[in-house]
């Protein structure tokens, strides 16, 4: 099978679960990112060129699934996936704790580059508050799914190589 339309169909699958099932389990209206999540598994395991691709492809999904501008998500989605594609031959892809720290930074970092970009947009809201009441329901939602999502990104990557 190619590579290209089984990453397809784990985006696809990846936005309907986070849409319905994911969106179903929330705390204050936060949900997990299950996008995210698959972005920084893909490209810790395949590296920026992937990272960024796959970044691309989440982000417009997310954008188009959620009605906010186009181009936010894109664009801290593609940020995600280069810098820890960047990582790709640095770390030991099996490590239990690879997953868990790198989704928290990337949770961390997603929210602050989409935070200045509605800042940039002209947006005004508390940036403290949104980030405390926001970001620590997001991390612990990530934080849950890291492990075994980056497991399945980990068998799909195997299979694939095959």
């Amino acid at each position: 099978m190619k590579p290209g339309i089984v990453w397809s169909a784990v985006l696809i699958i990846s936005i309907i679960l986070q849409s319905t099932l994911l969106a179903e389990i929330n705390y204050n209206g936060i949900h997990a990112d299950l996008l995210l999540t698959v972005v920084v598994s893909s490209s810790l395991l395949l590296g920026k060129k992937h990272g960024v691709v796959i970044g691309f492809f989440a982000g417009l999904l997310q954008d188009l699934a959620s009605g906010t501008f186009v181009g936010m998500n894109i664009l801290a989605k593609m940020l995600i996936g280069y810098v820890f594609g960047m990582a790709e031959q640095k770390v030991f892809k099996e490590h239990f704790l690879l997953p868990i720290i790198s989704v928290s930074i990337a949770t961390i970092g997603n929210s602050f580059i989409t935070a200045i970009i509605m800042l940039l947009l002209g947006y005004r809201f508390d940036l403290l508050n949104n980030m405390i009441y926001m970001m620590i329901p997001l991390l612990v939602y990530n934080f849950i799914l890291a492990f075994p999502v980056h497991k399945l990104i980990y068998r799909i990557h195997i299979l694939l190589k095959e």
